[in-house]
């Protein structure tokens, strides 16, 4: 589960913000909260609220970022540059990562990068055994050493090669690289899932990633049935949702190989019942906006609901009525729709969210001066929890309100 993580100087933060999923035993989460293998109280759902332009994406792109990094970085062209971007002021420095997670095992991990879009300055992995007294010790550090032009590589237990290690791409992960010669330290560390809707350059609308989304569902039939279930109890007049394998017309004048089959993709059609009990389907492309855009959605939630790891989702409720977002969030709260704790973390525009998670799991950030801050609501005085939340934020007693 992830405890905590941290960036600086990237996008619009300049300063270092912090973001931490943990409790303490007295804090109040109402309901979106469970131990973890470490022994924490760890936050099941975070929202981050603020204006337009204050930095929400921001705030959670760091989470899509190194998991990309992580995993797959090593696929990335030779000469491609990372993809980060500094803080516009301070373009030359590097952007700062940290973030800490523990394992089935209770084992706490602490991974930290500093890079610039060119290359990788330092990279380091730290744990700590679930035992009393232990302290973190490093599995790896790697640093960049300008003078002598080449990395310096320092292993405890990692079990990369040496010589292998020496070879390692200045825009690619130390982890993503050894998982190429099997590391099982390696493929330890990037088996934690992150679901999320972000890219580099912004998120994926639902019409961009529809046809992933319905191999997905294609493949595994309880999650397809548990996403056309909830579908259906959201009101969105379907019945049920099929997945038809449709072939396409090949013209008579190409001649297919002899043993192959027409090209062919698997559609997803919502199936509407109308009074008289007949059935029509429409193709997802044409239901509405909110339809798709619910299907879509389940998609990255029931990828880590039924496995366990965090989704990371910006603008949760766009295209759909303010009120998903409470049966949504419901799924991680309850241990029958969430046995292996996922978490969640979401920007949001609808502000009722605060009073539905309340003090502990909001973040709030704002923008002062073309910088980004961000905070946990809890952490500011004279925050309670039987105050009414979402009336105080509108009225400005938190800040982090859009000045019109």
């Amino acid at each position: 589960m992830l405890h905590s993580y941290s960036v600086k100087n990237f996008l619009s933060f300049k300063e270092r913000a912090d973001v931490s999923l943990r409790l303490t035993r007295k804090a109040s989460s109402r309901g979106w909260d469970k131990e973890s293998p470490t022994g924490h109280r760890l936050l099941t759902a975070v929202s981050v609220v603020g204006p337009n332009g204050a930095g929400k994406t921001s705030l959670i792109k760091p989470l899509a970022f190194l998991s990309w990094f992580i995993t797959s970085s090593f696929q990335s062209r030779p000469t491609a540059p990372i993809p980060i971007n500094p803080h516009f002021s301070t373009p030359l420095d590097p952007v700062e990562f940290e973030i800490e997670a523990d394992d089935l095992d209770g084992t706490l991990w602490r991974y930290v990068l500093k890079a610039t879009p060119d290359r990788v300055l330092h990279e380091a992995v730290y744990r700590r055994p679930n035992e009393k007294g232990a302290k973190f010790s490093y599995v790896f550090v790697r640093d960049w050493v300008a003078a002598d032009q080449q990395y310096l590589i320092k292993q405890d237990g990692f079990g990369l090669n040496p010589a292998e290690a020496k070879k390692v791409r200045a825009n690619a992960s130390l982890i993503s690289t050894a998982v190429q010669y099997g590391v099982e330290m390696a493929q330890h560390l990037v088996g934690a899932r992150v679901s999320t809707n972000l890219m580099q350059f912004g998120r994926w609308y639902a019409d961009s990633v529809s046809g992933a989304a319905t191999v997905f569902f294609h493949s595994n039939e309880a999650l397809r049935e548990k996403m056309e279930a909830l579908l259906r109890s959201w009101d969105l007049g379907l019945s049920a949702v099929v997945i038809r394998k449709i072939d396409f017309p090949v013209s008579n004048e190409i001649k297919l190989p002899e043993g192959t089959s027409p090209p062919s993709q698997y559609v997803p059609f919502g199936v509407h019942t109308l009074k008289d009990g007949s059935k029509h389907e429409l193709p997802m492309t044409e239901e509405s906006s909110g339809t798709k855009t619910a299907f879509v959605t389940l998609w990255y939630l029931l990828n880590v609901l039924s496995t366990g790891g965090i989704a990371v989702i910006d603008e949760l409720e766009s295209d759909m009525h303010p009120h998903m977002i409470e049966p949504i969030l419901d799924l991680f709260a309850s241990s029958s729709t969430n046995p292996y704790n996922a978490q969640i973390i979401f920007t949001s525009h609808s502000v009722e969210v605060i009073n539905l998670l309340g003090k502990s799991q909001v973040f709030l950030v704002e923008k002062t001066d073309c910088e980004s801050q961000a905070w946990r609501l809890d952490s500011m005085r004279g925050v309670r929890s039987q105050d009414n939340l979402y009336a105080k934020y509108m009225s400005g007693a938190y800040g982090a309100v859009p000045e019109l």
